[in-house]
């Protein structure tokens, strides 16, 4: 039995395109012959996959294959005809509602997405979600055979070494406040800027916020944010846009707390980042993000800038709370180490098997 994967591209640095590719370490580990077909790649990414349209010269009813959902992708017509056995992971589409007034464009492909996911349903022998959240969705669409795969990750690349030019830059004896994602609405970046405002104006004029993400495509809500910032008269707030991962490491290193607002998340990869980083965590609990936290950090259940602001200034302030919460935070990380999701990753691949 072969374990091939399918999706629609793989990305440079993207969080599903590490996933992967260390699912693809895991199962080759295991003895099992596993590529990756894609429709698109980023160049630096060429080694590590083939053209969809290889697949017939792979293609076998002993074989499994696992499919990341993507919306509007020819590969998964390829997908629907292959006599393979089926998996299929699901990362969530962000409701069409954030993107209305910001991008028409996004907005019709996931409201196209939501329509599309459907089509799945006794297609699949399977079909996982990244969280308990992801599945539920599934679930609510009538798929039958559904289960859990949290997002696999390779922990140890964050111990590598920062890039000396940002690290030099930021890591500049400033609080520093971050948050990392790309720039699109349900993020919330500018409830994060509030928040950062009120720190800075009423608890510590010493900090900076550092709002780590790509805003290629997303111009007009990027010029929205730079307006709010303007009239907030807010200073020290950088936008770093596309980024190298050396470069995410440096902030990661110069941060002192990591702020997540979002008010849609699938999973929410960089909040384990900052578990890993040893970053007290506030995270709002929104779609699948108290479930990513798993218990560490802190947790909103509504949203109150001047509050939020007052909670990092008291963390700030009291070195054995900032203790603790990291050290709970560290724990609450066991549950994503890459051994426990191979066990289940494989356990999942099994099921499938035997479907």
């Amino acid at each position: 039995m072969d374990i091939h994967q399918f999706a629609t591209s793989l990305s440079y640095g993207d969080a599903i395109s590490d996933e992967m590719l260390e699912i693809q370490s895991v199962l080759r580990e295991q003895g099992f012959r596993s590529e990756i077909f894609v429709k698109m790649f980023d160049p630096k990414s060429a080694r590590y996959v083939k053209d969809y349209r290889e697949y017939k010269k792979f293609s076998s009813p002993e074989n499994v294959v696992i499919f990341h959902f993507s919306i509007g992708s020819p590969v998964s017509k390829l997908f629907f005809r292959v006599p393979d056995r089926k998996m299929m992971i699901y990362h969530n589409i962000t409701p069409h509602e954030f993107f209305v007034d910001s991008h028409r464009v996004l907005a019709r492909e996931c409201y196209k997405g939501r329509l599309e996911i459907n089509l799945f349903v006794d297609k699949v022998d399977l079909a996982v979600g990244d969280s308990e959240f992801n599945r539920r969705e599934l679930e609510a669409v009538g798929y039958k055979a559904t289960g859990v795969l949290p997002i696999l990750m390779n922990f140890a690349k964050f111990d590598g070494r920062p890039d000396p030019v940002t690290a030099r830059i930021f890591d500049n004896g400033k609080t520093t406040l971050l948050y990392v994602g790309r720039l699109i609405p349900n993020k919330k970046f500018d409830d994060v800027i509030k928040t950062f405002h009120f720190y800075k104006r009423h608890f510590n004029p010493d900090a900076q916020l550092i709002l780590a993400g790509d805003y290629r495509g997303l111009e007009r809500h990027f010029a929205s944010l730079q307006e709010l910032v303007a009239k907030l008269k807010v200073m020290d707030v950088h936008f770093s846009g596309h980024i190298e991962f050396a470069e995410l490491l440096a902030f990661y290193r110069a941060a002192d707390f990591y702020l997540s607002l979002s008010e849609h998340e699938g999973f929410g990869v960089p909040i384990l980042e900052a578990f890993y980083s040893r970053i007290p965590v506030i995270g709002y609990a929104a779609g699948a993000v108290e479930e990513t936290m798993n218990g560490g950090g802190v947790t909103l259940y509504e949203k109150d800038f001047l509050r939020t602001a007052a909670l990092i200034d008291h963390i700030q302030r009291d070195n054995a709370l900032r203790k603790r919460i990291v050290e709970g935070q560290l724990k609450a990380l066991e549950k994503f180490g890459r051994a426990n999701v191979s066990r289940v990753l494989l356990d999942l691949v099994e099921r499938v098997r035997r479907a």
